[in-house]
């Protein structure tokens, strides 16, 4: 998964590959207590604020690319502060190795420094649900993080906080800022929407060695995708469930804004692990995931897209070679569009039981429950697709 958390590799190859104030005198108004009403008003607002700047961000047929549109200089404070927890978050990993960099320039550092790679090596906390920290996945920063587009969790149906749940979020999109910011963090408030139910948010094993970093995602409840995590996780109490981005880094290729082109068809690794663990299955759709970046165009057979495809075979993951907007223009640089990011989370799925002795699933087992969760997933999508893809270019594709 890149940063954050390198999301574009999340599906692991253990798992098999099967959205100016002009200022009057009026009467003062009674100050109401805030309901969900006003909460969904507020985000509303966002999102046509959202919307308008994106339209303002985009350059005009005859422009060729060729003027850039600077942002104004009498941004709101909030704006700004959202971009710069954006910033903050899309360097986290160069932050976290130069810190370890410059520590490592200091001797007197080294017998530390020795014993906390040493402690990476040995650590086996990536493999059983991380280090959750309450606190960090409620931290003021996800606020202005998941502001930025602005996110938002829809509830479609009720989770039983005594059941076990796997989530299979779509699209991939480029870097999955939809998961992050729903299932990593409290901004959107998950825990209160889904009242006992302990997500996990799952990525490449790689992303624990990175030094410093690491201690940051595991705090957010992130862990390792490995089969052996996923099995630890659920079956580890009552409410745990994990989040894994289905589509990995195939699905990341094919993410361009206005179109979702969904890698499931052969993804059959996450249907086995719920039917082992007896966890329910939960599609998730984020609408919005696939707008927030371009990325050049590597049609199938290019060279950009043999390059890609071959980095996928040797490293697991791949890179695409995404761009958006700037941090001071709306034309050019590697920050996502604000485009609303809306994440629907869909009816469970009941999984079937093993007979007595049955160790692995059937593929007609796994092939039933795969296409009944693909069903509901289109449905959650032709429900919505009015509203939060409204400027969408075609529908729902599985191209794989």
């Amino acid at each position: 998964m890149e940063n954050p958390v390198l999301l574009s590799s999340t599906v692991s190859p253990t798992l098999d590959e099967k959205p100016p104030v002009v200022l009057e005198n009026k009467p003062a108004v009674t100050t109401k207590p805030t309901t969900k009403t006003t909460i969904e008003e507020t985000f509303n607002e966002k999102v046509e604020l959202a919307k308008q700047n994106l339209k303002d961000s985009k350059p005009t047929q005859n422009s060729n690319h060729q003027h850039i549109h600077w942002a104004p200089l009498g941004v709101p404070l909030e704006r700004r502060l959202q971009m710069l927890t954006m910033i903050i978050w899309n360097l986290m990993i160069p932050i976290c190795l130069g810190i370890f960099i410059y520590a490592a320039c200091f001797p007197t550092l080294w017998p530390l420094l020795i014993a906390y790679v040493t402690f990476i090596y040995l650590d086996k906390v990536p493999e059983r649900g991380g280090r959750r920290f309450a606190w960090m996945r409620n931290l003021g920063f996800w606020r202005y993080f998941t502001g930025y587009f602005p996110a938002k969790l829809v509830k479609e149906h009720e989770l039983d906080p005594s059941k076990n749940y796997v989530f299979g979020y779509h699209p991939h999109g480029i870097i999955s800022m939809g998961a992050l910011s729903n299932f990593a963090t409290e901004a959107t408030g998950f825990s209160k929407t889904f009242p006992g139910i302990v997500p996990s948010l799952l990525t490449l094993s790689s992303n624990f060695r990175i030094p410093i970093y690491r201690d940051i995602i595991m705090g957010l409840g992130i862990a390792s995708v490995s089969r052996k995590s996923c099995e630890y996780i659920l079956s580890s109490g009552a409410g745990r469930s994990i989040v894994i981005v289905i589509g990995g880094a195939a699905e990341s290729l094919a993410a361009r804004p206005g179109i979702n082109d969904l890698v499931l068809k052969r993804r059959l690794g996450f249907v086995r692990i719920a039917i082992k663990q007896q966890a329910r299955l939960v599609p998730v759709f984020s609408f919005g995931e696939n707008d927030l970046y371009d990325q050049l165009d590597n049609a199938k057979g290019s060279p950009v897209w043999k390059f890609q495809k071959k980095m996928q075979a040797l490293l697991g993951f791949t890179l695409p070679l995404f761009h958006a907007r700037g941090v001071f223009n709306y034309d050019t640089g590697l920050m996502p569009f604000r485009h609303p990011i809306v994440t629907v989370v869909g009816k469970p799925i009941d999984v079937p039981k093993l007979e007595e002795g049955q160790i692995e699933p059937t593929q007609e087992q796994l092939e039933a429950v795969q296409k009944e969760y693909i069903d509901e997933l289109l449905e959650i999508y032709n429900k919505y697709k009015d509203v939060y893809a409204k400027d969408r270019k075609r529908d729902l594709c599985l191209i794989d």
